[in-house]
């Protein structure tokens, strides 16, 4: 299960990284009472279909709530079978994110559970995991300074990933990520890699150049240094994430994501995305004397 869960909470930051809704155009936008955007992205495993993801982002003035929510099978759930559940709450300042509370949940293979954390001006405060897991004396204790400023996989969304170029800005791949997710402490370092034609068809939402950013996983703490997925992880220069202009915004929203694990080449692909606004009347001065 351990896997499993991993793989989804890197999935979901790498995912959600791009800044999708960060002070974006729509944001700005003062007769905007909510924004909603609802992406789904299929999930592969090599050559095998392993199942889809779906978020669900609202923006409400300076205050965000996004939920997701995965399912994954082999051979229809005879062979292996799991549904996750994550949500993210908090605002928008002008310093970046601030979240609030974060949750995972899982359960699939017999086994269930639920990660939780909660913030308040930044800070972690408080951090429940049911089961609760038997701590590796080989892992890297995590200090409290390590865990400032970093951010749950959800709140690292709200980093800016902003351009005005609408043929792809390689510079929007420049960006750190600092994340704990509840267990271990690690950097996303993001780079500019190559810029590639998207063409639009049935199993993608976009037709436009993609930015493709090189992406390094970097350990901090929390994890046993001999654990075979961080050194996969670390060491590989072959985790990517595809970021697409969205037309009429200067926003960027992924479009692929390829990830190595000891499995094979785990990969998810956007298959849909929906913008809905909700706006207030304006009122107009009388056009009479």
């Amino acid at each position: 299960m351990r896997l499993g869960w991993r793989y989804t909470v890197l999935i979901t930051a790498l995912l959600l990284y791009c800044g999708l809704l960060a002070r974006s155009a729509l944001a700005a936008d003062p007769t905007l009472t909510e924004t909603r955007v609802v992406a789904g992205y299929r999930i592969d495993l090599d050559n095998f279909n392993l199942g889809s993801f779906r978020f669900t982002t609202t923006l409400s003035g300076s205050d965000y709530r996004v939920q997701g929510a995965g399912h994954f099978s082999i051979l229809g759930g005879l062979l292996y079978e799991l549904r996750t559940a994550t949500a993210s709450s908090g605002k928008i300042t002008s310093a970046g994110p601030e979240p609030t509370t974060y949750v995972l949940s899982y359960s699939g293979g017999g086994d269930s559970g639920q990660l939780r954390m909660s913030f308040d001006s930044g800070t972690l405060t408080a951090l429940s995991i049911v089961p609760r897991r038997g701590r590796d004396p080989r892992e890297i204790p995590i200090t409290k300074e390590q865990l400032v400023g970093a951010l749950d996989p959800i709140a690292a969304a709200f980093f800016r990933a902003r351009s005005d170029d609408p043929n792809g800005d390689l510079k929007v791949c420049d960006q750190t990520v600092p994340v704990f997710d509840g267990v271990w402490r690690y950097d996303l370092e993001l780079a500019p890699k190559r810029k590639v034609p998207v063409r639009k068809g049935a199993s993608t939402a976009f037709s436009n150049y993609a930015v493709v950013c090189r992406v390094k996983f970097k350990p901090i703490s929390g994890y046993a240094p001999d654990d075979p997925n961080v050194k996969l992880m670390s060491y590989t220069d072959a985790i990517e994430v595809w970021l697409v202009p969205l037309p009429g915004t200067d926003m960027y929203v992924p479009y692929r994501l390829l990830l190595p694990t000891e499995s094979g080449l785990l990969s998810a692909i956007s298959t849909s995305l929906r913008i809905e606004a909700n706006r207030r009347a304006v009122s107009r001065p009388s056009s009479q004397p």
